[in-house]
């Protein structure tokens, strides 16, 4: 299939599977005789595969190795998981992090209830930040 029927069915744009070509997520296709792309159905599915790996927050570098892993013949599920492991980790101190810049944000708002504008210095922008 041609590369505008391709991103058609992938949901994505000729510029993408263009940029995914020239980074190696995408073997380079074959090309007709008058040089026009011409991509397997295998291709919909490695397309699947990325966009699952980038809803899963994985990096397109991460999900190259996944790919190279399976073009090398090898399953790549222990790869995989190492690299869910690691985004669990990352998702767990964000969530932290958000925590707490939560209840610092609410301490600032609480503080900032009782605002007497009489109160501030010329010199501070606004004393509850």
């Amino acid at each position: 299939m041609r590369i505008g029927e391709l991103a058609s069915l992938a949901g994505t744009t000729t510029k993408t599977l263009r940029f995914y070509e020239d980074s190696g997520l995408l073997p380079p296709a074959e090309r007709t005789a008058s040089g026009y792309r011409d991509y397997g159905d295998d291709a919909i599915a490695r397309l699947d595969f990325i966009r699952r790996g980038r809803a899963a927050g994985l990096t397109l570098a991460e999900i190259r190795k996944v790919l190279d892993i399976r073009d090398a013949g090898t399953a790549p599920c222990r790869h995989v998981a190492e690299l869910l492991d690691d985004r669990l980790t990352t998702l767990d101190q964000q969530i932290a992090d958000l925590h707490a810049l939560r209840a610092n944000v609410a301490q600032l708002r609480a503080d900032a209830t009782h605002a007497n504008p009489a109160e501030c210095q010329p010199e501070d922008v606004c004393r509850y930040l």
